[in-house]
Formats: structure tokens, C-alpha cells, sequence
């Protein structure tokens, strides 16, 4: 089977791997570099140093990168207010709007320009619209596909409904609805759509205008890289909460935990300790952390195995979200039990009571981690009985191929689908 030429537009150079978005990039992306010209032409990274060390990496790898000179500008300060009034005039959600930039889209125009490309892949939903201002007729023709790392309409619908603030709520309930139109267009006119989750492709199939071109890939974990650490000891009042801590549903977790779910913990088990790790943590939530007995914020760590190790659980607060998420996954790839909301653990081919604890939602944790605390060998168990389905289920490898196979019915079907611009 002949190589392919991949083109992938994205936010940022996918490394260091300290978000669940960069993980999946970045273990899919290296394992079909084996096998195909892959080239990467996205933003410059935010952080400084980041983009040198991660172009190394990636070059090691086999991939090439084409970096424009600008970086997606960051969510704080007088400018980010702006951005967001003026977005009111605009038709694109904020999102989509912020990451279209006229250099990345003439980067894009011009590689199109120089190079053969057999599958153009956005490897997040709004890099659609990147595609489509570089490309614009030609698109019709061009086999691309889109990675839905989330359904993002189905996110701005949680934030709308959990938001207490009227301005505010007003204003995702219009971005709900802005990305409910984009994704119908970009989800439709896709040669093939990824989703990482059986409940995100039904979404994408039946209420947002995707045809049955919507293949799953589901989010892995590296097995040879997450494993138990028997060695360790664990304290089981120890409590740990990872994720990015710049993504707004991470941050409203993050609060949850703070404002009621650990202070209710710590009254009924005063031994009860939070760890909160994640990159970019932001001011408020130090601060909170801080003036609360028994927590700590970390920020970003080069390795979190350390921190799953010696705790008595991951907790996964969230109520607001879409997708699957890969700290479950790394958390039981390490023995280490999970106490998860249904929105938290919602995409994942898990069973609760038998894998890790379910609650209906954020009303009940207290009372699921008391309970993991009091019987931790129980926990222990459904973490082991996870494990090894993980180790079935869910490794990078299988899942690779099943992209693989997605790019090339996307060349298949450059002559037979017929498709139309909206």
C-alpha cells in the first residue's frame, strides 16, 4: 500500500505532551509518520522554547512542520474582552474566528501551491474554516478530513445551561448556536469526520448534519508508558485532579472541587489531601487553592505517573465537556482508581461499578470518594479489572490504523463523492 502525503492543520506543534488534546495528536500522528509524508502546518506554539524542542521531536519522527510567525492569542487581558465584543458582529463562533489567521491561511495556499496532497487533515474542528478560506473552490475536489476532538456545539450547550450569569449566558447561548451551524457545514462537506467517541459520531450523524462518512477513533493511552507501579505505597485519603488547566471545563471542575466537593471531603475525613496538576493553572485558582486546608496546585509537571502512584484516586469533577477523557484512561493504565462524574466519564467503553465509580453527577462525588476512601482494596480492584481491559481496548497502536484506514477512503473517494460547498 503506497505511502501517503498528509497535510494537517492545527492550533500548535503537538509536544510537549502536557494536554489531552496534544496526546492524541501526537501518538497518532508518530505512529503513521512510520508509513506516510505527514506535514504539519499550524501556529507557533505560545509558550516560549516550545516550538524549538517540539520541531526536534517531530522532525526525529519523520514529520515536517511549516510554523507561521504568530501565535493564537491568549484568553486574559483587555485584549481578549475585545476580541470577544467584536465577535458579536461576527458570523464564526470565537473559537473559529481566533485560530483563522490570514498567515496560516496563506501558508496553507501556498503549500497547496508547491505540493501534492492526497488528504488534507484538520486536526481540530475550526482548522476546517482554514482549509476552506485557503482552498475555497477547490476544496470541492481536495479529500480532507476533520478530527472532532469534541463535539464543540455540544460544549457551548453545557456552558449555556450551567451558567448562572444572564450577560454571560446569553453570550454562549450565541456561540452554542454559532457552532452549531459550522460544525452542520464543516461535519457535511467533510470527505470523513473522526470522532473519539460512539456518543459524539451519533451526535455528529443524527442532529448535526453528518453523513454516515463519521468514523470513531477512539482516545488510547500508551500502555508501555502508563503501567501500575506496585512498589509504591498509595495513600487512599490522597486525591488528584489532572487536566489542562487553561480549558474553561477543567476550570469549572477545578472550582466545583474547591468551592464544595473537597470541603465536604475534609469535614467527614480531615486525612483527605488534593492535588490539582495541570498546565496553566490560572491566578483565581492558586489563590483558592491556597486559603484551602489540605489542597495543592502543581501546575505543569514533566510526568505525572508520580502523582498517580502514591494517591487513593483520580477524581474527575466535571459537568461541562465533550469527547472522552485520556486522564481516565491514564489513571486505571496505572492501577489507579477513578471517581468520575457521568459527564466525566461519558465516551468511554467503560462499565461503571465494574471499571471505576459513576456518579449521575457532581451532587454525589463527596459521598463516591468518602466511600473509595473507606474501602480502598475494593477500589483497588475495579482499578485492576480496568487495566487489563485497557490493555485490550485501548492502546495508541489498533487506533492508528483505524485513522490510517480513514485517509485512504478519503482518496478512494475523490472521483465518486460528490461534493458541493455550502
Amino acid at each position: 500500500m503506497r505511502s501517503l502525503r498528509i497535510a494537517v492543520l492545527d492550533e500548535e506543534l503537538p509536544y510537549p505532551l502536557n494536554s489531552g488534546k496534544r496526546i492524541r495528536t501526537f501518538n497518532l500522528l508518530a505512529r503513521l509518520a512510520e508509513r506516510h509524508r505527514i506535514t504539519i502546518l499550524c501556529h507557533r506554539n505560545a509558550e516560549p522554547g516550545e516550538a524549538e524542542t517540539a520541531l526536534k521531536v517531530l522532525q526525529n519522527l519523520g514529520i515536517d512542520a511549516i510554523v507561521v510567525p504568530r501565535a493564537v492569542p491568549k484568553k486574559e487581558g483587555a485584549g481578549f474582552y475585545a476580541r470577544l465584543a467584536g465577535n458579536l458582529l461576527s458570523s464564526l463562533p470565537f473559537s473559529v474566528a481566533t485560530h483563522t489567521s490570514p498567515e496560516l491561511v496563506e501558508a496553507v495556499r501556498e503549500f497547496a501551491a508547491q505540493n501534492p496532497v492526497d488528504v488534507w487533515h484538520c486536526e481540530w474542528t475550526p482548522y476546517a474554516q482554514v482549509l476552506r478560506r485557503a482552498l475555497g473552490k477547490r476544496l470541492r475536489r481536495a479529500p480532507w478530513v476533520v478530527m472532532a476532538h469534541n463535539v464543540e456545539s455540544l460544549i457551548w450547550k453545557r456552558y449555556t445551561e450551567t451558567e448562572e450569569n444572564s450577560v454571560k449566558r446569553w453570550y454562549t447561548r450565541r456561540q452554542w448556536a454559532k457552532f452549531e451551524k459550522f460544525e452542520r457545514w464543516a461535519f457535511a462537506h467533510a470527505f470523513w469526520t473522526v470522532a473519539v467517541s460512539e456518543d459524539d459520531a451519533a451526535l455528529i450523524r443524527d442532529t448535526l448534519d453528518g453523513t454516515e462518512q463519521t468514523e470513531v477513533v477512539d482516545n488510547g493511552v500508551d500502555t508501555k508508558f502508563f503501567r501500575p507501579q506496585r512498589d509504591v505505597d498509595r495513600d487512599p485519603h490522597r486525591m488528584v485532579f489532572l487536566g489542562s488547566l487553561d480549558w474553561r471545563p477543567n476550570q469549572d471542575g477545578a472550582r466545583l472541587l474547591l468551592d464544595s466537593i473537597f470541603p465536604a471531603v475534609k469535614a467527614a475525613e480531615p486525612r483527605a489531601s488534593l492535588a490539582i496538576v495541570g498546565r496553566n493553572p490560572p491566578d483565581w485558582l492558586k489563590e483558592h487553592a491556597a486559603r484551602t486546608p489540605g489542597v495543592r496546585v502543581f501546575g505543569t509537571v514533566p510526568d505525572v505517573r508520580p502523582f498517580l502512584a502514591t494517591c487513593g484516586m483520580t477524581v474527575v469533577p466535571l459537568r461541562i465537556g465533550g469527547g472522552s477523557r485520556l486522564k481516565i484512561l491514564e489513571s486505571l493504565a496505572t492501577g489507579t482508581p477513578v471517581v468520575s462524574t457521568r459527564v466525566g466519564a461519558e465516551g468511554l467503553r467503560l462499565e461503571a461499578g465494574t471499571h471505576l465509580s459513576v456518579t449521575p453527577d457532581e451532587t454525589g462525588l463527596a459521598d463516591a470518594i468518602l466511600e473509595t476512601m473507606a474501602n480502598p482494596d475494593d477500589a483497588l480492584d475495579r482499578a485492576d479489572e480496568a487495566q487489563r481491559y485497557i490493555l485490550r481496548e485501548y492502546d495508541w497502536a489498533p487506533l492508528a490504523e483505524k485513522l490510517e484506514e480513514v485517509w485512504r477512503v478519503a482518496v478512494e473517494m475523490r472521483v465518486t463523492r460528490p461534493t458541493m460547498l455550502g
